[in-house]
């Protein structure tokens, strides 16, 4: 990860933002204290947030119970 200081990032704003959307992480620094970090925007999805734990997926049971049928709804006009 690159490292920036607030003062450089004011001065080449438009250019890191051209190496966040490459992919590149930019750490914000004021007085060698990272305080901000410039990330690329991407879709996460649930499956990602959870892919440590499915590591272990012999160690855990990922069966799905069985589909129940769907419950009738009274109408409106009752």
């Amino acid at each position: 990860m690159k490292s920036v200081s607030i003062v450089e990032a004011k001065a080449h704003f438009s250019a890191l933002l051209a190496e966040v959307e490459g992919g590149e992480e930019i750490a914000l620094t004021r007085h060698g204290k990272v305080i901000a970090r410039l990330v690329p925007d991407y879709p996460r999805k649930a499956a990602d947030a959870f892919r440590d734990l499915w590591a272990d997926a012999d160690e855990i049971d990922l069966i799905a119970p069985e589909d129940t049928p769907a419950e009738a709804v009274a109408s409106l006009d009752d």
